[in-house]
């Protein structure tokens, strides 16, 4: 029983740590907290595998399944180290000052932290130390009786405080509760700040809008992918194990580097008074596998980045310019490096302020993220965008160069079957075989579809709405009993069709034809 009280009194331990260091955290940022930061230490060490592996099974659960872990590792310790004091009272309540130096290292050494970040777990340690302390010396034995120890057979016996501990252990976890839901709240509060300035920003009309999507643009099949994406069914894949939630009134971007002859600053309200653009452009993730769900298209309101640099005095080199990449940095420290050339050669790239209608929700990168068409999200589509820095690819590597991603990423050309889902038992007959195809900055020319290895036939092509966005396709299939594999192929507008030749998405996207399996009835 006194073993089992001893790992209660780690846990308790670890749950007063955390939560005082919750309740420091607003003081600092909220991402000083120590699951976070330890959170986002093991998301900057993860090796590309793992990370893919991670997005393929959890989607955008990942980073609840790594706190999750996180936590059980630390409550493993805790009791650990609790069931270790009952003998090395001392030793055993300083023990937990290893978790507020890992919480502190971990938080300090984020890219976008610095030494205060490590205040809270520091403060978290040091009270976790002494309530363990506190705890342990309830469990105290005191000598009662002793039975045959003097023939040798017996153990000698004792009590402890039991009183005493409940007491002591009950104001522990009220305290502990109390603190954690107050630096909660604390942190909730500049959230909920930041959300009441995003909730009443008027975002003024374009200048120039997106055309009016063609009539033909959906085709509006049941179980295919609608061709505007709702803003709560977008994609959501980054490093972030808290949101940033940013005021906008305090928001800045700064703008320097090589050849930038005109540094600047700008504000939120200054990039609301300039020239605005409204496009239909569609996304992709790199950790997107072969028919996965890491794509989607909406409507993006923002400030032609190509503008605003060379406002800058910023020349591609191209023209002479010195710096071939652009680095974004956003304020959870996150690096992406775009290449200037393709920032600056005519396209769509944006410093986006809305998305379908309405401000960028905070999960999407509020205030302001960056987009440009053509290019895979980590070289291209950096959300909460504070910095931009002209360098050159040889001088700076961005977070997941450093992690064996390639430098430079066109979206490969993709297709992908949404209806029938895989192992679906339709009936015999007429069966609308349906998905959707994508080759961003150079468009969809030709879908093709195929079933059991056979001829391959051409889909009907929903009408396009820009070599931007994703296309919808579709394809009669007279289907007969059994089980059957069909298999999606698309060609761009470059000529190039999709190899078969499946390839995982590091270093810069997967390759490979979709197929479903079906049951026909």
């Amino acid at each position: 029983m006194r073993a089992s009280l001893g790992a209660l009194s780690g846990l308790i331990t670890g749950l007063a740590a955390l939560c005082v260091a919750e309740l420091v955290s607003p003081a600092i940022r909220p991402e000083a907290s120590p699951v976070t930061a330890v959170g986002g230490a093991v998301i900057d060490r993860t090796p590309p595998w793992l990370k893919d592996f991670a997005v393929r099974h959890f989607g955008t659960n990942d980073k609840l399944v790594l706190q999750l872990g996180i936590l059980a590792l630390l409550a493993a310790f805790a009791m650990a180290v609790g069931v270790a004091a009952l003998r090395y009272r001392k030793a055993g309540s300083a023990a937990v000052l290893i978790f507020g130096a890992v919480g502190a290292v971990a938080a300090a050494g984020r890219p976008d932290g610095g030494p205060l970040d490590a205040l809270p777990s520091v403060v978290g340690g040091l009270l976790g130390c002494g309530v363990l302390y506190l705890l342990t010396g309830r469990l105290a034995l005191h000598p009662s009786r002793t039975v045959g120890v003097a023939e040798g057979k017996g153990e000698a016996h004792g009590t402890f405080d039991r009183r005493g501990f409940v007491i002591a252990a009950t104001a522990a976890v009220a305290a502990s509760a109390g603190a954690g839901v107050l630096g909660r709240r604390l942190n909730a509060s500049g959230s909920a700040e930041a959300a009441t300035v995003r909730k009443n920003i008027v975002i003024p009309r374009p200048a120039s809008y997106a055309r009016p999507i063609p009539a033909g643009a959906d085709l509006r099949i049941h179980g295919l992918s609608p061709f505007t994406t709702p803003n709560k069914d977008f994609y959501r894949v980054d490093t972030a194990l808290v949101v940033p939630k940013v005021d906008a009134r305090n928001w800045r971007l700064r703008i320097h580097g090589k050849g930038v002859s005109k540094p600047m600053t700008v504000s939120y309200h200054d990039l609301l008074q300039r020239e605005l653009i409204e496009r239909d452009i569609t996304l992709t993730c790199v950790s997107n596998q072969v028919g996965g769900p890491y794509v989607g298209n909406a409507r993006w309101i923002g400030v032609r980045l190509a503008d605003l640099l060379s406002e800058a005095g910023v020349k591609p080199p191209s023209e002479g310019g010195p710096a071939d990449q652009l680095v974004a940095r956003s304020v959870d420290g996150m690096t992406i490096g775009s290449p200037v050339d393709t920032v600056m050669d005519g396209r769509d790239a944006m410093l986006v302020l809305g998305m379908n209608g309405e401000p960028l929700p905070f999960a999407h990168g509020f205030p302001v993220r960056m987009l440009v068409p053509g290019l895979y999200g980590y070289v291209s589509a950096c959300k909460w965008l504070t910095d931009l820095e002209l360098t050159t690819f040889d001088d700076y590597d961005a977070y997941w160069v450093k992690r064996t991603w390639s430098r430079r990423a066109p979206i490969k050309t993709e297709s992908r079957i949404d209806t029938p889902r895989p192992f679906a038992s339709p009936a015999a007959g007429k069966v609308p075989v349906a998905g959707v195809a994508w080759a961003q900055h150079r468009g969809i020319a030709e879908v093709q579809v195929r079933v059991d290895g056979g001829t391959w036939h051409t889909a009907e092509l929903a009408a396009e709405d820009s070599k931007d966005t994703w296309r919808q396709w579709k394809w009669e299939w007279a289907a007969t009993s059994g089980s059957h594999t069909i298999e999606v192929r698309a060609t761009d507008r470059d000529g190039y069709t999709q190899t078969d030749r499946r390839v995982g998405t590091v270093p810069n996207g997967a390759t490979g034809w979709h197929s479903v399996v079906v049951a026909v009835t």
